[in-house]
């Protein structure tokens, strides 16, 4: 491969004016003819030529096509591509790469609009989750909602449809009151503007072209005032922060405290308990029923506290150990009998073992419900549930949410559940 002469000088900049660049890179600018900038922002660099550049230049306006490749391949001199902080990350240097040889290429970044947003925030962003939406479609955004990050920082479209997608997202997923919404614009730059919105409320009327949004969650003290009766929302719960989506969904849970007819008085289990999310609102329900949470997931007891905090209810007993060893070591002569049984979150055979166990305390009338997403287990369950004298049904439920996306909107399938209830 013949050597490449030219060079194509990637320039990340976050300030119209000349005199904040490097001098390295104002040298750079003073001997380069042929300079390339975006449209949005043309105007504003072309003015250096009168005022900072000794001799003519020639300005190419992009906008990062077709026609700014075919431009630069023209070129037989160097030329200099301006782009805002850093070109590698979510720029225009991907689509360089793809298009010209590394050897032709050089980059010079600068802060990138998040680094800038962060440091005006006074917050810190190693842990936050980065993604853009500019010229994409929103499906990575709805992903990473689903995560419930600490820290979500999003590059917009450059115009405010893509701010009422990402706040139709968040109304959507429940998330409104979950974060804390920034608009970021023009950071970095002489009209910079940062300001927290309320989402609650219509956009502002006017927002800068140049904007990114920066999502925080909010550090908020639930009240169980507002709480509905029934189908309490996801967000409600506090979950693990390494694991967000591991509990039972709303759609799911409904049905699971249904299926469990509950009684006004009473012992339920919820093995597997996770969060306590069904347990929990079972609890808030039927307030005279006594609860025991069994999981053996490390901080699964405070979580399951700090849930009982937000609803406003008290969980009589709370295990973070395996549910064989509060099986064996349990003396049933002094220890409550469930009446409602939920078994979530083991394996096909420890599954076995508690119904083998605990249906021989279980009495005409009581109830054991079991969330199932492997289907090649309901068999065995199934035949076990009715061995021991339980009427069986099952039930799969299957639930979509309806999300907005630029075309409009779209149908979000979430995971399909088997539900085996036994009635003795």
């Amino acid at each position: 491969m013949s050597e490449v002469n030219r060079k194509i000088h990637v320039v990340g900049i976050n300030s119209y004016i000349f005199g904040d660049l490097p001098s390295k890179l104002q040298d750079l600018f003073v001997k380069t003819e042929n300079i390339a900038v975006p449209s949005s922002y043309f105007e504003e660099i072309k003015s250096w030529s009168e005022n900072y550049l000794e001799k003519k230049k020639s300005f190419f306006s992009s906008n990062s096509n077709n026609e700014l490749v075919k431009w630069l391949r023209s070129q037989k001199s160097d030329v200099i591509l301006i782009s805002r902080g850093d070109p590698l990350w979510f720029g225009i240097g991907r689509i360089i790469l793809e298009n010209f040889s590394k050897d032709e290429l050089s980059f010079y970044p600068s802060n990138t609009c998040i680094q800038l947003a962060f440091s005006k925030l006074k917050i810190p962003w190693q842990d936050t989750v980065n993604l853009s939406i500019h010229g994409r479609d929103s499906t990575r955004l709805i992903e990473a909602l689903k995560g419930r990050p600490s820290n979500l920082a999003i590059i917009t479209d450059s115009n405010t449809k893509s701010l009422e997608i990402i706040k139709k997202n968040l109304s959507e997923l429940n998330l409104i009151d979950f974060y804390d919404f920034w608009l970021c614009e023009e950071v970095g730059f002489d009209n910079e503007k940062i300001r927290k919105l309320n989402l609650k409320e219509s956009l502002p009327s006017y927002i800068s072209s140049l904007n990114i949004v920066v999502l925080i969650r909010t550090k908020k003290n639930y009240s169980n005032n507002n709480l509905p009766l029934f189908g309490i929302s996801d967000h409600i719960f506090k979950t693990f922060d390494d694991r967000p989506n591991l509990f039972t969904k709303r759609e799911v849970r409904v049905q699971i405290l249904a299926d469990l007819e509950l009684p006004k008085n009473g012992v339920i289990w919820d093995i597997g308990a996770g969060c306590g999310s069904i347990g929990l609102e079972a609890l808030k329900l039927r307030p005279n029923l006594d609860l025991v949470c069994i999981d053996k997931r490390i901080g699964s007891k405070a979580l399951i506290l700090e849930n009982s905090k937000r609803l406003g209810i008290k969980p009589k007993l709370i295990f973070e150990e395996d549910i064989i060893n509060t099986l064996n070591n349990m003396n049933f002569s002094s220890f409550e009998k469930p009446s409602r049984l939920v078994i979530g979150g083991c394996d096909k055979k420890t599954k076995l073992q508690i119904i083998n166990k605990l249906s021989q305390v279980m009495t005409i009338g009581d109830i054991i419900v079991i969330p199932i997403i492997d289907i090649q287990t309901i068999k065995d369950l199934k035949e076990e549930l009715e061995d021991k004298n339980f009427k069986t049904n099952l039930n799969l439920i299957q639930t979509y949410k309806s999300l907005s996306i630029a075309e409009g909107m779209r149908l979000e399938p979430n995971n399909p559940v088997f539900l085996l209830k036994g009635k003795k």
